[in-house]
């Protein structure tokens, strides 16, 4: 069985053929009946250890658009919370029916656990681990900006040459992880551009430029800037004064906006701390893409659930096992 881990897995044929993969899906949404029989009679369960309405709701509605059954098991008021392991757990559901597990969990590699234990024989998909990865974000970022840049014919196309600039909180980020990984392996250039008590240990081993001064890392005009929410649960008032300290220095603030080129994208995973890296201005403005990227997270997710469930034999995610 194969899985979606990280998107480090993926090569560039394989990271394209899923993004066009995703452009078929898109065309669904636009019929007057928006499901295919694809999954008929496979169970995708979505084991959520981490709140994300955003995320489940948007691999629930991937999976039934695939006319799959769907079982959402969130960890509060279950059998967690009254201390059974992730091992019990995922052999429960496994012994239910699940085809699919998409795992969201607050450690980083508990999606790879359940993937390569032997626990279950279930596919894994990652939703999201710790500050580690969230490969489907990455996907559906990248198909948004392929979207906007190549429009119509962005079928097959990548992101050569594409600059990227993504600011805040990258120590905390599973998104910037997973953007460098595949952006990178796309054919984009990518700058972090970040405090540096917000910035990971030993990521001058990674292949990305790092700039301690937004305006610096907005000078050379992007052609993406990716604003990452502040995450303050991660947080102890350890990482900058205040907010309104950082809002200064690294918010995309009306002035700074105004300098990006016109045909620049803004994106943001959501959900946003508007006025804090954020402006309204520039969150509501035709040159973001935040909408289009939530709208866009169905159609790559389901993308994700019919090569992992409904090409077996298809060599899109890796071999089989």
């Amino acid at each position: 069985m194969k899985h979606l881990l990280s998107t480090a897995d993926l090569t560039k044929a394989q990271a394209i053929e899923l993004l066009d993969i995703a452009e078929d899906m898109a065309e669904v949404r636009t019929r007057e009946v928006k499901k295919l029989p694809t999954l008929r009679g496979r169970t995708v369960v979505n084991l959520f250890f981490e709140d994300s309405t955003r995320t489940r709701t948007s691999f629930e509605a991937a999976a039934k658009r695939l006319s799959a059954d769907v079982i959402n098991f969130s960890a509060k008021g279950s059998s967690v919370s009254k201390g059974e392991s992730l091992k019990d757990t995922a052999q429960t559901l496994e012994a239910i029916g699940a085809d699919l597990v998409v795992v969201r969990h607050s450690a980083s590699g508990a999606p790879q656990v359940l993937a390569q234990s032997g626990w279950i024989h279930s596919g894994v998909v990652n939703a999201g681990d710790g500050t580690h990865e969230h490969p489907t974000q990455a996907l559906l970022d990248a198909f948004t900006i392929r979207r906007r840049i190549h429009g119509s014919s962005s079928r097959g196309a990548d992101l050569q040459g594409l600059t990227v600039l993504i600011v805040g909180d990258i120590v905390h980020s599973r998104v910037a992880r997973s953007n460098l990984w595949l952006l990178t392996t796309l054919g984009a250039h990518v700058t972090f551009a970040a405090p540096a008590t917000l910035v990971p240990l030993a990521i001058d081993r990674w292949p990305v430029d790092v700039v301690h001064d937004f305006d610096e890392a907005l000078a050379v005009k992007p052609d993406v800037v990716m604003m990452l929410r502040i995450q303050t649960e991660r947080m102890r008032n350890a990482f900058f004064p205040t907010e309104r300290e950082y809002a200064r220095l690294w918010g995309l603030d009306q002035d700074r906006y105004r300098g990006l080129k016109p045909e620049a994208l803004i994106m943001h995973p959501g959900p946003m701390n508007r006025g804090l890296e954020i402006s309204s201005e520039a969150a509501d403005s035709a040159q973001a893409t935040v909408l289009e990227q939530v709208a866009n997270g169905v159609s790559v997710r389901m993308a994700v659930l019919y090569a992992l469930s409904a090409l077996p034999d298809a060599d899109i995610l890796g071999r089989p096992e």
